[in-house]
């Protein structure tokens, strides 16, 4: 498993579709989103250097960045918090609407529709709202911000300016909504709220992140989206 040091207190872990976050706390670590179902002792043991693992944050209950919750909650028991609006998925209650595609994603969408392998469901401890804030060692604030699903969030953390977006914002090629959404034009909407954050620093499900500067390309991309 590839893992990259994005700033000192972050690390990056990448999986054959989209990637995850380890933040540390001062007790050990959380993940932000935790990629693939079957990846739970990879991604313990590439992070056995942090201490133990504390809690996971889902940024959206899409089977690419949940799918090792249950494993590592069972392993560990990491508390898991998402987005109240899609804890029903997460938990195998109800599935994800499917996305509406413009026509430009609809061929991409039929030829790169990620196989990715099925999670088991797996009860969430938190269920989070805009404004929330986690006991993580620092400010650590949920941004609400649907559109890709009803329940994505984003986290911020203010002091250390570090902003993770799940799939609500992409950087592949260039900064842009994330794509297939249930609805976009509330992705958009949510990409100006992101925009509107002090950030320096930005980790994204999809394509690089951005260590520097990342406040200032949100805003520019921002400026050349419709509201």
């Amino acid at each position: 498993m590839e893992i990259t040091a994005i700033t000192a207190d972050i690390r990056m872990l990448r999986f054959p579709v989209g990637q995850a976050y380890a933040v540390r706390l001062p007790d050990g670590y959380a993940l932000v989103d935790c990629g693939w179902a079957g990846y739970e002792r990879r991604i313990l043991d590439a992070l056995r250097g942090l201490g133990e693992l504390r809690e996971i944050l889902i940024t959206h209950g899409h089977t690419d960045h949940y799918g090792a919750a249950a494993g590592l909650a069972e392993a560990t028991g990491a508390r898991i918090l998402a987005g109240a609006a899609d804890v029903a998925a997460i938990s195998g209650a109800e599935t994800i609407p499917p996305p509406v595609l413009a026509d430009w994603e609809r061929p991409l969408y039929e030829a790169n529709a990620p196989q990715v392998p099925a999670p088991r469901p797996v009860p969430v401890d938190r269920e989070l709202a805009d404004g929330d804030t986690l006991d993580w060692g620092q400010e650590a604030r949920i941004v609400h911000v649907p559109g890709h699903t009803a329940g994505s969030v984003a986290l911020h953390l203010p002091s250390s300016r570090a902003l993770f977006t799940g799939d609500s914002i992409a950087n592949v090629g260039q900064l842009m909504p994330g794509v297939f959404n249930v609805d976009p034009e509330d992705t958009v909407r949510s990409f100006h709220k992101q925009a509107a954050l002090d950030v320096e620093t930005a980790c994204f499900g999809h394509g690089d992140p951005i260590r520097t500067g990342a406040g200032a390309a949100l805003r520019a991309a921002a400026a050349q989206l419709c509201r």
